[in-house]
């Protein structure tokens, strides 16, 4: 008979049941399958990893950890110090140098450029005077009339050429210069054939003569006055950019000065020491800088702005004063080669000689201009050759008047020996000529105000971006030495 065993039942895989492993090696069950594994270690199953922080957010995070203590403090106020000063020399260097630039064009570029349009104007304007002038003395027509046109043509030719070269070839001047130099051409080849017909006796000499003005009057001139206006108008944009007050720059120094004084004081309060030798150090240089500034652009403002009142403004007036001579030379002139053949009907009805009518109007803004420059006139010096154009102008309209009496009763040669004939006959010649000369006198004078007061302008801004650049280093350093000084207590 077979006994019953009461022992309990043997462990799963233990020797000798089912699923161990037996003498052979050979595994009873298969193994269960594996579990993929997941992306992040130690994540359990099916749960997805959290996205990966950015270097800028862990930086952050350090940041402000650094910040919960007093040497991580001291540490991001002196990088913030340091980047303020070096900012605000970066800044004012930067703005001071556009000025100082816009200073020099002023002096070395547009006014030379916009005085050079005006001489083109005055220098063609009386080319014209002193061709008409040979047309009426005929074939008497003398070596120095003849002199004064060739010279003037030379002059103009010479200053178109060197505007040419000044200014950007695709520029509204540059095609204005062009056009000037194709109808110079044009120009002096209907005065030689005026000439030529004047000399043999054809009548028609007088009709390319006008021909010769309608160009130079409708065409040229024209066309010089709008050269005139755009480097008048360049002139006038870089006064504005050398005047303007650099705000950045000033605005930028008053918070670097803030933000080191509120350094001192944390440090006062939490060291009790007066003073931080680094940080008082750059407090000083960020001082300098700023009075500096603010001085030197002030002073610089002031002689710029002198310039402008005492010289640009005279100049203007003096040179439209010359231009209105010139013309009003021309059409008086013109008035006797015509002989009544141009006429003009105002708005009242009346019909009068076109030239002997611009002359009028060409005197009337002489008069003005004569008025106003004399106003301007901040010196004996100047005011003198002003004075004497005034008394000129008064003799001239006082001849031109006898002149225009002799022509209107039909004694053309009493006409024109009134107009350009010797001395000892009182011509009107020789009164413009006085008047011309007074011009140019008065003109050379605040030539002279104008590059003095805007070289004072200029200096007064030398060495200063450069100065502010260093100076805003050394203030940098002793804001950073002034830091690390106290950060070394800590160690």
């Amino acid at each position: 008979m077979t006994s019953t065993s009461s022992a309990a039942p043997a462990a799963p895989n233990s020797p000798g049941t089912p699923g161990a492993v037996g003498a052979a090696g050979a595994s009873a069950t298969p193994p269960l399958p594996a579990v993929p594994a997941q992306a992040g270690a130690g994540s359990a199953p099916g749960v997805p990893e959290p996205p990966r922080r950015t270097a800028f957010a862990e930086g952050v995070d350090q940041l402000r950890a650094a910040a919960t203590t007093e040497p991580g403090r001291l540490r991001i106020i002196g990088a913030l110090l340091a980047a303020l000063v070096v900012a605000f020399g970066a800044v004012t260097a930067w703005q001071m140098a556009d000025r100082s630039s816009a200073a020099d064009d002023v002096l070395h570029n547009s006014q030379p450029l916009s005085s050079a349009a005006a001489d083109i104007y005055s220098s063609l304007a009386d080319a014209n005077t002193a061709a008409s002038s040979g047309f009426l003395a005929g074939g008497d027509e003398t070596a120095t009339s003849r002199e004064r046109y060739q010279k003037d043509i030379r002059t103009a030719a010479a200053k178109l050429s060197d505007a040419a070269t000044n200014s950007d070839p695709d520029s509204p001047s540059a095609a204005t210069i062009t056009k000037l130099n194709e109808l110079l051409s044009e120009y002096t080849g209907y005065i030689e054939r005026a000439r030529a017909n004047n000399r043999l006796g054809f009548p028609v000499g007088g009709s390319y003569l006008r021909l010769a003005n309608d160009t130079m009057q409708q065409q040229m001139l024209p066309q010089a006055e709008k050269l005139y206006a755009r480097e008048n108008q360049r002139l006038r944009s870089d006064y504005a950019d050398a005047t303007s007050y650099p705000w950045a720059a000033i605005g930028l120094g008053v918070v670097v000065l803030g933000a080191l004084v509120w350094a001192q004081r944390r440090n006062y309060r939490r060291t009790n020491r007066v003073l931080n030798h680094g940080l008082v150090a750059a407090t000083a240089t960020a001082t300098v800088v700023l009075l500096w500034l603010v001085a030197g652009q002030t002073f610089a403002r002031s002689g710029l702005n002198d310039s402008y009142d005492h010289g640009i403004r005279s100049l203007n007036v003096l040179h439209d004063a010359r231009i209105a001579s010139l013309k009003a030379r021309g059409n008086e002139n013109l008035t006797l080669v015509a002989r009544g053949a141009e006429t003009k009907e105002l708005d009242s009805g009346k019909v009068v000689d076109t030239y002997d009518y611009a002359f009028e109007t060409d005197m009337s803004t002489l008069g003005k201009g004569l008025a106003e420059a004399e106003r301007l006139a901040d010196d004996a010096t100047g005011k003198k050759p002003v004075t004497s154009a005034v008394g000129g102008m008064k003799e001239w309209q006082e001849r031109h008047v006898a002149a225009q009496t002799a022509y209107k009763s039909g004694d053309f040669q009493l006409a024109l020996d009134r107009v350009i004939g010797d001395k000892d006959k009182k011509p009107t010649g020789e009164c413009f000529d006085n008047v011309d000369t007074a011009l140019k006198t008065a003109i050379g004078h605040e030539q002279t105000e104008f590059r003095q007061a805007a070289t004072d302008g200029r200096s007064a801004m030398t060495g200063l971006p450069l100065g502010a650049a260093a100076l805003a280093v050394l203030g940098a350093a002793g804001a950073v030495l002034g830091i690390g000084r106290r950060l070394s207590e800590y160690r």
